[in-house]
């Protein structure tokens, strides 16, 4: 099923004619590709694709948005460093025998000194627009599309999931903050978050604000702080026993 009409994207129409190449370059797994957009943007990305013998259903797609160490235009940073679980944590062996799915990671060029101004805000257009160009490409399941990202990745998963919620199935923001005055749009997703309570560089307060708005808006969101971690929360979060299973049994509502 394609998740075209479902983006509420007017440019997402063009994604058809966008330019999408694939590079001979893969590293575990992922492939490295370049992607035009509909408004002349080019944004490189890796693509992880499940064996073969897996798709013969429509599957899954997490799209994970790297911290500021994986700015730049490398087409590596991205996958690798601080961001490796991020994006390894489900393409491991036992990982895809259990929950075969794609895993995607767009690459910023660059981001300014506001993350939640300009890092990934700007380019969300893009970015959506890949997970749509990638959906005509393979099989994915619309209804499983998923949005995780730490740092300034966490708030580039807060901010896509308060203007795009109907594009996620679930979303796993990690030591990120956002807007709560946008908060209730995401109340009915499925949400997972992650913070530190010693983090100097993304204050814990940022995730409390927005699970508070939306624990008084209703939302079932989960919310794990780790009292004595600091900034890189990933190195526990991704590693929680449940999550895995939590988020892929999460479907967008029909």
């Amino acid at each position: 099923m394609s998740i075209l009409p479902r983006l509420g994207v007017a440019a997402l129409a063009l994604a058809i004619s966008a330019s999408t190449s694939a590079a001979q370059d893969v590293v575990d797994g992922f492939a490295a590709r370049s992607f035009t957009a509909a408004n002349g943007d080019t944004m490189p990305y890796r693509l992880f694709v499940p064996e073969a013998s897996a798709r013969s259903k429509p599957l899954p797609l997490i799209l994970y948005l790297h911290g500021s160490g994986g700015v730049g235009r490398d087409n590596q940073k991205q996958i690798s460093g601080g961001n490796t679980l991020g994006t390894h944590t489900w393409t491991t062996a036992a990982a895809q025998q259990k929950h075969p799915a794609f895993v995607l990671a767009p690459q910023l060029a660059e981001a300014g000194r506001s993350p939640r101004l300009n890092g990934w805000p700007p380019f969300a257009g893009t970015v959506l627009e890949i997970v749509a160009a990638v959906s005509r490409e393979f099989a994915i399941d619309a209804d499983r599309i998923y949005v995780t990202g730490q740092s300034l990745g966490g708030y580039g998963t807060w901010d896509f999931i308060t203007k795009h919620p109907d594009v996620f199935a679930a979303a796993v923001p990690l030591c990120g903050g956002g807007n709560p005055s946008r908060i209730e749009a995401a109340r009915t997703l499925p949400i997972w978050a992650f913070h530190g309570g010693q983090d100097q560089v993304v204050p814990v307060t940022e995730s409390r604000v927005l699970i508070a708005a939306l624990q008084r808006a209703g939302s079932p969101v989960k919310y794990t702080e780790y009292p004595d971690a600091e900034h890189d929360v990933w190195t526990r979060a991704y590693a929680e026993r449940d999550l895995a299973d939590w988020l892929f049994a999460q479907r967008r509502p029909r």
